[in-house]
């Protein structure tokens, strides 16, 4: 009989691999269902994709159940060969992923640590090192897949080919999209009010080094969304604080506390509760100049003028952005070109644009640009932007006169995934694979069940 346990690591782990995962997720009985050669599918590896599907209204039949276990496996493959090989993922790099994954969680629970141990049952600091395993084998086989795929590319006349092999009624239709570049600008503090927040916080780390209550005063003071918890910042990794606050944090000592640290955020007094090797346990009071008004109108008489030197030709919108914008957007390394976030490209349907943009491109012909747009940030900062109309098209069947880079992202993936098929193919004689027998009627587990050959 096989051994049946329950493990709440691998829902756990699922949840940051996946981001789905809900307070109503019941403990899963566990059991292995397949092994590619030192690598272990359990039931809950596959429940929980399913449970994800269902989560977004996909169907998960007998056929999908069967096409999300070939997935497993060849994931599970993937890391086995990855280990063989040698490819290595850094402690950093998997801290740094992880942290990206809890501190998105965290921001959707407004930072409220209270709720995420009441929802998933174990702090933020036990979630991270329960799933930091998983996260690893799971970098490590992407970059393998990387590996794989490095130098697969396509010629133009591949991508030729290959729009000509798609049947004309196979061929999609648009809607109605545009392509936008922006320019980002961030209000400067002037120095009054840099002078009058320097002032504030010296105040306050006068109280604390007279012994004053430092989780109260900043619960007071700070102007952060750790006020609430007593400045608490929770566990964190070398490399997720801006530098000037890392480096100085890093310095300390224990229950020791910092002079007063300025950064982009504004100044802070920071305090070292603990240390872990790289991880670190810190608190902080925040105190934030305040933007005026007079700021404001600075900053979007910047913009102005920057949007007439385009406008005469002195300067283009990609040099504009390089030589003004801020390097912190996304946009910033694309020459300005915004990312729909939907489809990770740089097209977006009407509906997806922002409303602010929308109505102020609407009239706009395609290079036109628009006046500066006035935004809040999710923790309040203001910040500005004008947005250029680089194209606009009308609803249409994809060809490649308006469609090319589209086809050539389709075409270089079909090929990656052939060449993916390919690896594993080649791969699967010789590597051990064991699927449970309540499986064998998948329609494609023959492919997986291939002779292994083993070591002579």
């Amino acid at each position: 009989m096989k051994k049946i346990w329950t493990r709440f690591g691998m829902l756990a782990a699922s949840f940051l691999m996946t981001g789905m995962l809900s307070a109503q997720d019941t403990l899963i009985l566990d059991k292995i269902i397949a092994k590619v050669g030192g690598e272990v599918i359990f039931y809950s590896d596959l429940e929980n994709q399913l449970v994800s599907m269902r989560e977004h209204k996909m169907p998960t039949g007998k056929v999908e159940t069967c096409s999300t276990l070939e997935s497993l496996l060849a994931q599970s493959m993937l890391v086995h060969y990855a280990k063989i090989d040698s490819v290595k993922v850094t402690e950093e790099e998997v801290n740094s992923e992880i942290d990206s994954r809890m501190n998105q969680i965290l921001a959707y629970m407004n930072n409220d640590r209270k709720l995420f141990q009441d929802v998933y049952g174990q702090t933020v600091s036990e979630m991270r090192d329960q799933v930091r395993e998983d996260m690893e084998r799971k970098l490590q086989g992407e970059r393998m897949q990387a590996k794989i795929m490095e130098n697969v590319d396509v010629t133009p006349s591949e991508v030729v080919d290959f729009y000509k092999n798609i049947p004309k009624d196979s061929l999609p239709y648009y809607n109605a999209e545009v392509e936008l570049a922006e320019i980002v600008m961030t209000p400067k503090v002037n120095s009054d009010e840099r002078l009058k927040a320097l002032d504030k916080i010296t105040k306050i780390l006068q109280q604390v080094r007279g012994g004053a209550d430092f989780a109260e005063l900043a619960k007071k003071y700070s102007d952060d969304g750790s006020a609430k918890n007593g400045g608490d910042l929770d566990w964190t990794v070398r490399g997720n604080f801006v530098p000037e606050f890392e480096a100085a944090a890093f310095q300390l000592e224990k229950n020791q506390i910092s002079e007063v640290v300025e950064t982009d955020y504004g100044f802070h007094i920071i305090q070292l509760l603990d240390r872990r090797g790289n991880s670190i346990h810190t608190r902080h009071i925040l105190i934030r100049p305040q933007i005026t008004n007079a700021d404001k109108q600075k900053t979007i008489n910047t913009l102005d003028s920057i949007r007439h030197l385009i406008n005469v030709d002195s300067m283009t919108f990609a040099q504009a952005v390089f030589k003004f914008g801020d390097k912190k957007t996304q946009s910033y390394s694309n020459n300005g070109r915004m990312i729909n976030p939907k489809t990770s490209n740089t097209f977006f349907e009407t509906a997806d644009v922002d409303s602010e943009i929308f109505f102020n491109i609407d009239t706009l012909q395609v290079g036109e640009i628009t006046h500066p747009l006035e935004y809040r940030s999710p923790i309040g900062d203001y910040y500005y932007k004008i947005v250029q109309l680089q194209s606009r098209s009308k609803p249409h069947q994809a060809n490649l006169q308006q469609d090319y880079s589209r086809i050539q992202q389709v075409a270089r993936e079909t090929k990656k995934n052939y060449a993916f098929s390919e690896w594993i193919d080649k791969h699967i004689p010789n590597t051990y694979v064991m699927i449970d027998s309540s499986y064998q009627t998948c329609p494609n587990i023959d492919r997986w069940q291939a002779k292994w050959m083993g070591t002579k």
